[in-house]
């Protein structure tokens, strides 16, 4: 009877260690397939095992509630990404599409995308344009599409995710701004080329029919000396505002002979130095301070000497025809790297400043507030400046000083 009782017991012990195995099994597995609808009950082993369950069920509502948190943030994610006005591709190594939101599919003309490399026929090689850009770097693309020309701004970036790499690629149609853009500027040229076409044929018009009228009503074998007088006055005036016009017009022209830059390794304290030589005469007969500051002190750029020369020059010009009715005037040639590791160069002036209404007008073609100046000068230096893939830009305050910054 005992070796019975024994072995029931035994078996007693084995079924119940088995059922609360089963029991944790099936927990563990729930969680695993993220079955959350699952409830443990343990209530009938009595004991500890009531806390156990209970417990279970908690880290069972916990998992549950996590998994809700990441499905709703995941739906918060997956909105933003479909309505975004910015096109989003992320595809793999090989090309395979992981995502493509509805602004690229409306901006690329497609429904589907299953590897990066289909766009190459059907948006002339922009595939392999996507493959090659480097990360974090925004450039343009133009597509073709039916006639119509679209100009994108592309940006690409790596990141890893299950074990890959994957590369995403944001872009958006500038079209529009671009074309606004264009028109504004022809319509700011075009003011600026009437006004002064204007200045120079209504002159010579009013001119040419006085010594007209002049001759008309003299006899003309007999023109006295006075009505001689001012026929060749009038002459002498219409050749000089022809000559002018005519300077006026290669002026205009020389703007579109920028020399393609020969890029070459530059020193900056170097650089510094030769502008600092090049207009010391003007500077010091013009009682200004120049100071000069480098950070680091022996900072290189990539450019061709010459012509960013010549931008420093004409801006140093600027800044001291801007001290002449300022006391203790000062400018500065100061350069470092900003946190995107880009060479920035400024030229700053304490003088009299730019007015608001002014200084969008700056580096329009023959816009000048200078009675001598022919108004060419920053817009041939923005033109330098964009050839080297760089960038221009003013900032000012009526008489509190002017400071053109250069990114290169």
């Amino acid at each position: 009877m005992l070796t019975l009782a024994a072995l029931y017991q035994g078996y007693s012990l084995i079924r119940f260690i088995n059922h609360t195995n089963r029991k944790v099994t099936d927990f563990l597995r729930g969680i695993n397939y993220s079955d959350f609808t699952q409830n443990v009950r343990l209530g009938k082993l009595g004991g500890t095992f009531v806390e156990l369950a209970e417990e279970m069920n908690k880290l069972l509502n916990k998992y549950k509630d996590i998994r809700f948190e990441k499905e709703e943030n995941l739906r918060y994610l997956q909105t933003i990404v479909e309505h975004v006005g910015i096109g989003l591709i992320v595809f793999d190594a090989k090309g395979s599409v992981e995502l493509l939101n509805k602004a690229a599919k409306k901006i690329l003309k497609l429904t589907h995308l299953q590897n990066i490399s289909t766009l190459d026929e059907k948006h002339n090689g922009f595939g392999q344009f996507l493959f090659q850009l480097n990360a974090k770097k925004h450039t343009t693309f133009k597509l073709f599409n039916n006639g119509e020309t679209i100009q994108l701004m592309v940006q690409s970036t790596w990141f890893r995710m299950k074990d890959q790499n994957l590369r995403l690629i944001s872009f958006y149609n500038i079209q529009s701004e671009l074309e606004e853009k264009e028109i504004e500027a022809w319509q700011k040229l075009i003011r600026v080329l009437t006004h002064e076409i204007m200045n120079s044929i209504t002159p010579i018009s009013s001119l040419a029919s006085t010594a007209a009228g002049l001759i008309k009503n003299s006899d003309q074998e007999k023109i006295n000396k006075e009505s001689l007088e001012d026929i060749e006055n009038a002459l002498t005036t219409i050749h000089r505002r022809s000559d002018g016009l005519t300077l006026f017009i290669n002026k205009f022209r020389d703007l579109s002979k920028i020399p393609k830059p020969n890029f070459q390794t530059i020193s900056v304290p170097e650089l510094f130095y030769r502008v600092r030589l090049l207009t010391g005469q003007l500077i010091s007969s013009s009682n200004i301070q120049l100071s000069v500051s480098v950070k680091p002190e022996n900072l290189e750029i990539i450019a061709d000497p010459d012509l960013i020369e010549h931008v420093l020059i004409n801006l140093v010009n600027n800044a001291v025809h801007a001290l002449r009715e300022t006391e203790s005037g000062i400018i500065q040639l100061t350069a470092e790297i900003n946190e995107r590791g880009r060479a920035v160069l400024k030229v700053i002036d304490n003088g009299c400043g730019i007015s608001e209404d002014v200084l969008d007008k700056v580096f329009v073609p023959f816009f000048t507030t200078k009675q001598e100046g022919s108004g060419i000068g920053l817009s041939i230096s923005q033109s330098i400046i964009r050839a080297h893939g760089g960038s221009i830009w003013v900032q000012s305050k009526p008489n509190k000083g002017t400071v053109f910054t250069l990114r290169l």
